[in-house]
């Protein structure tokens, strides 16, 4: 009925093991017989304030039936409150050097206790092998003065000038941002847990005023992983970021478990979690409303993709619930090193401009591939366009040349890029307002194969007006169905469409159409 998926020294999450999405039918949960959770719904649960190194036996009553597991939590060596370090947690005391001053001298094996207050606090740096644990009643709020906030280099030689050190990014290229209220570089075995609040505190900042001007360096994210590895978070709330909430970066074995994401819709990019260039990303029963993409995959612009070579792979997206974005689940632009093996299921997309976006264009290289993304058992409401495949996209300084929105066929060089294959199954769209679907290949490199397969698409009633990908040539819509230009083979079966007034299918350049 039920699967564990992470725990920690004071904190178990379980999933449950059914075909609903997101949320089910209520259940109760019980912890050694204390009924902990009544009548809860989501499919993804979590249980605190438990005791380190100690056998727990979690019960779950569903529909008169009944399942245990038992679990003993992990080990601890030793608890540090940070308060004892001097930290006020009254919202005004800058606590920034005492929490600071916990997690350095935390030792393995060890747990930094951030409770019962708000730490006004600058960026903090993790350290490996310990347990952070923001409670309940606690909460980290952001410094306001971006003065304070140090600068993390985009590249630096090395000492023989024969490498490069990168520590700062910004948007795909290796250019010096701010640190983040919770910075990792180079760590591993790093669990960031509880009930607790990041709130970045960017609505009582200048961070979101005049955003595209560079001040001393690049906004700061929410929380920033470089090159890290085994770094999980549960549980938190992270909010009111400067930029993104998430960014791993060259970064894997990732477990992001039952958090929120959450910023004003107007708060300018603000996407949830990016991952860039990582492998081994877990993205479980998370909440997302911001002000921007939910979650953008990504692997470099052109420089860092095409220098490294590596892929964002391995993703594994579940139970999660999709609020407000531009985009639910977004693959590039940044992809120019490519994006591999994306495995997204039981999501709830609602009110997104897109569902799947993928975003790319020539220039992206020939290691800009995205290949082996799966989509299915997915609801979507009041999506403006679910599907949307786009290898026009004209952002950039060069985006409206016309390399780039040419629709003649180009050579295929070490600037094209390539779209492989994609599988949509088992999902329901209801409202849709400008188009079921478009796909846009290259007509040098069209999109190798797109299956869609027990798919239902129903439009709202007084559909919106939008542009479903961001290319020239490409104007607003309402009510159209699935759109695709320069595909290899697309593959339907069981597709439906409920209050569509144009034609189902507006092809060209299709090689192969199987029914």
């Amino acid at each position: 009925m039920f699967n564990l998926i992470f725990k920690s020294s004071t904190s178990l999450t379980f999933e449950m093991d059914n075909k609903d999405i997101v949320v089910t039918n209520p259940f109760n949960v019980y912890v050694n017989e204390t009924l902990v959770l009544n009548d809860f719904k989501n499919n993804v649960f979590s249980i605190y304030d438990l005791v380190p190194n100690t056998k727990y036996d979690i019960k779950v009553v569903q529909n008169d039936k009944e399942d245990t597991l038992t679990v003993t939590t992990e080990y601890e060596y030793v608890c540090l409150d940070v308060k004892r370090f001097g930290a006020k947690g009254d919202g005004v005391t800058n606590d920034t050097q005492a929490i600071q001053a916990a997690i350095l001298s935390c030792p393995d094996n060890g747990r930094v206790l951030i409770n019962d207050g708000v730490f006004y606090t600058g960026p903090l740096f993790l350290r490996s092998n310990i347990t952070i644990e923001i409670t309940k009643s606690a909460k980290l709020l952001g410094d306001t003065d971006r003065n304070n906030y140090p600068i993390l280099p985009g590249m630096t030689y090395t000492s023989d000038e024969k490498d490069e050190y990168n520590l700062g990014s910004w948007e795909g290229n290796p250019l010096s941002h701010m640190a983040s209220i919770i910075t990792g570089i180079n760590v591993s075995n790093v669990k960031i847990i509880g009930e607790g609040i990041v709130d970045e505190n960017a609505q009582n900042s200048d961070w979101w005023t005049d955003h595209h001007k560079k001040v001393r360096a690049w906004r700061p994210r929410g929380v920033f992983l470089n090159h890290c590895e085994n770094i999980s978070l549960q549980g938190i709330t992270v909010t009111n970021t400067p930029s993104w909430n998430l960014h791993p970066y060259f970064s894997k074995n990732l477990n992001f478990i039952d958090l929120k994401l959450i910023s004003p819709k107007d708060a300018p990019n603000t996407d949830g979690c990016d991952p860039e260039s990582c492998d081994g990303v877990n993205i479980i029963g998370v909440y997302f409303s911001v002000g921007d993409d939910c979650i953008a995959i990504k692997s470099g612009k052109i420089f860092m993709g095409r220098k490294y070579k590596k892929p964002s792979e391995n993703f594994v997206i579940r139970n999660c619930s999709f609020n407000f974005g531009h985009g639910a689940i977004v693959l590039g632009s940044e992809m120019s090193g490519g994006i591999k093996n994306i495995n997204v299921s039981r999501c709830f997309f609602n009110s997104t401009d897109r569902g799947l976006r993928i975003k790319t264009r020539r220039g992206r290289g020939k290691d800009a591939i995205i290949d082996g993304i799966t989509f299915q058992d997915i609801k979507m409401d009041n999506v403006l366009s679910p599907l949307v495949m786009n290898m026009f996209y004209f952002c950039d300084p060069d985006g409206h040349t016309e390399y780039v929105y040419s629709k003649e066929k180009l050579p295929v060089d070490d600037r094209t890029p390539y779209l492989g294959k994609f599988v949509f199954k088992n999902i329901e769209c209801d409202n849709v307002n400008a188009c079921a679907g478009c796909f846009y290949g290259l007509p040098e490199q069209p999109i190798k194969s797109i299956t869609i397969d027990n798919v239902s698409f129903k439009y709202a009633k007084n559909p919106k007006a939008s542009r479903p990908a961001m290319m020239d040539g490409l104007e607003e819509m309402t009510g159209r169905g699935i759109i695709a230009a320069y595909v290899d083979e697309i593959n339907l079966k069981n597709v439906s469409f409920e209050g569509l007034k144009n034609e189902k299918f507006e092809f060209s350049n299709v090689n192969k159409i199987t029914k």
